[in-house]
Parts: C-alpha cells; structure tokens; sequence
C-alpha cells in the first residue's frame, strides 16, 4: 500500500530540527532518541516512526486528502541508512573521536534537510540505485 509523500517529508523536517541541535549542543542523548526514531522507521516503516504517527494522528487530520503517493520500501530504506549515520555519530559522540560523531551527524543533517526542503531523498535515490544494480535482467 503506498504511503502519502507529505508524512516522510514531516519526518525529515523533524528530523532536521533534531539532528541540527545535536550538533549544536553535542546531545549524545538526543542523538540516541533519533537513532531509535530511524530503527522505528527502518523496522516498521516511516508510519511506525515516532515522526509517522505525529503526523498521522496530529498533522494530517489538518491537511486536505492526500493527492501524490510513494512506495513505502524507499523511505524505509533510508531510514536504514539514517540509522546506520546516526549509529555512527553515537560512537563518535559516546566513545570518540567526535569528529566522527559530528561528521556522521552532518551527513544524516544535509540528507533529511534535502527531503524536507526540497523533496529529494537520498536514501530513497540509493535504494533505487541499489535496486537497478542487484535486479537480475532476463
């Protein structure tokens, strides 16, 4: 069933806002509430995530009917991937160098700061690509 391409775009705006005062405050705490937000999302999909069902139970109910829809497989994908740079930033953050906890902050930062304000998922673009590459032509 495909999904409203409105919800995974309130993720990342979210999402932006979170991963944006991780690295101005260097919140290893909040960093780990997105990191389980992104497993949400990879495990049960974007409408598992907590982002999902804010936006489903508070924010759409405000918003007219849906009129674009996607697959749900691509922004799960890149919730995966979202989870695996923020994986990383807790290590770097928890454990050192911070450079790395920054860096991989920053990486997930500009990919959400993508999807939310212009529409372009990263992840979604990799899974398309992963896709083309590992499908067997016959």
């Amino acid at each position: 069933m495909d999904i409203d391409v409105r919800g995974p775009r309130f993720g990342a705006t979210v999402t932006t806002v979170v991963l944006a005062v991780v690295l101005i405050t260097g919140s290893a705490w909040l960093l780990a509430w997105q990191t389980l937000a992104f497993a949400l999302g990879a495990a049960g999909g974007v409408g598992r995530s907590p982002y999902g069902w804010l936006f489903r139970k508070v924010v759409r109910p405000r918003l007219g009917p849906p009129t674009e829809f996607e697959s749900p497989e691509p922004p799960r994908f890149a919730q995966a991937v979202g989870l695996v740079f923020a994986g990383v930033g807790l290590v770097g953050f928890g454990l050192g160098p911070t450079w790395l906890g920054l860096a991989a902050t920053a990486a997930a930062l500009a990919a959400a700061f993508l999807n939310a304000a212009f529409g372009y998922c990263l992840g979604c673009e990799l899974y398309l690509l992963v896709r083309r590459v590992t499908v067997r032509t016959e």
